[in-house]
């Protein structure tokens, strides 16, 4: 009998629901469990598989070729690696539940899981192991005035901004001739966080990275999970309108990834920055901390201290 691979693939996912997994782990389940129809592909194969190993990343590379054509309830996540995942969930009910996720506590109360709050620290601690380095800001919408009543806001809060500042490691004679030619010093970057981007919000979650990020010179959508589907829409986007992409690792930061690099703006609109810092007093403070950089070609650590991890609860 020869190996069905999609079919495995979706009875692999489908006793395991919810739970992402890589090509390999599929590919060492399949290995395991149809050892018959494995050997006869191992024998009628041109390749040298005499080796588990060698079959089972055979196995993984043909499972990523084809995971095009699984069915719609087999989705994927961007990586590296590109994870694979099993789903009765529609897609909107994805993104509900990821970003209001509860569990049960001690208490036996329910108490946050999981939501884009805390994934501030871990973009702060991307952007800070990175370089170019990039010193970042929480700006809290709680913060803002709201002097144009509801809604009059909407869209206007980047969750995080930060500051690039350019030629840290110029020779000092440099540094000087550019402050003497008044010429740029930093590149102000804007970043809108989501904790999952699929087929259901990418377009809603695009635009408002565009809307809040209008005023930079680089403009980023952050997210820990991109559905692998909706991959060229955010080429698409991105091509159209200049804003980034970031996928957030949050086991381990320093491996989070700029999935699409931002088109610069070589101006900061200050119109739409003055916008937000009539409104927000966070942002207030970090033009503050800017004016800071270039008067004084200063930057003060404890200006740019790691965000807190906010907790965003349900409200009845």
């Amino acid at each position: 009998m020869s190996l069905n691979l999609n079919q495995r693939v979706l009875e692999f996912l489908k006793v395991n629901p919810e739970q992402q997994f890589t090509a390999r782990d599929i590919a060492a389940w399949v290995l395991s469990h149809y050892p018959k129809e494995c050997e006869q592909k191992r024998k009628s194969s041109i390749r040298d598989l005499t080796t588990d190993d060698a079959l089972q990343g055979v196995l993984a590379t043909e499972i990523g070729a084809h995971r095009r054509t699984l069915p719609e309830c087999v989705k994927t996540i961007e990586g590296p690696p590109l994870k694979y995942y099993y789903t009765e969930k529609s897609e909107g009910a994805e993104i509900e539940e990821a970003e209001h996720s509860l569990t049960q506590g001690p208490s036996g109360e329910a108490e946050p899981k999981e939501s884009e709050f805390s994934l501030y620290p871990l973009l702060y601690q991307y952007l800070r192991s990175e370089d170019p380095v990039v010193f970042t800001k929480r700006i809290n919408e709680k913060t803002s005035a709201n002097s144009l009543g509801k809604n009059g806001n909407h869209w206007l809060h980047p969750d995080m901004v930060g500051i690039e500042v350019l030629g840290r490691d110029w020779y000092p004679e440099i540094l000087s001739c550019v402050k003497e030619a008044r010429d740029r010093r930093v590149r102000l970057w804007s970043f809108e966080v989501k904790v999952k981007v699929n087929r259901s919000n990418v377009r809603e979650c695009f635009f408002q990275a565009v809307s809040n990020s209008s005023w930079a010179n680089l403009g980023y959508l952050v997210a820990r999970d991109f559905d692998e589907k909706i991959r060229k829409e955010l080429r698409i986007l991105s091509g159209a309108h200049g804003i980034g992409v970031i996928r957030i690792n949050s086991d381990d930061p320093s491996q989070s990834q700029i999935l699409i690099p931002a088109v610069e703006r070589a101006e900061v609109n200050w119109d739409t920055a003055s916008r937000l810092a009539m409104e927000n007093k966070d942002f207030q403070d970090f033009l503050k901390q800017v004016r800071h950089f270039y008067q004084t070609g200063d930057i003060k650590e404890t200006d740019w201290l790691e965000p807190k991890s906010e907790v965003k609860r349900q409200t009845g």
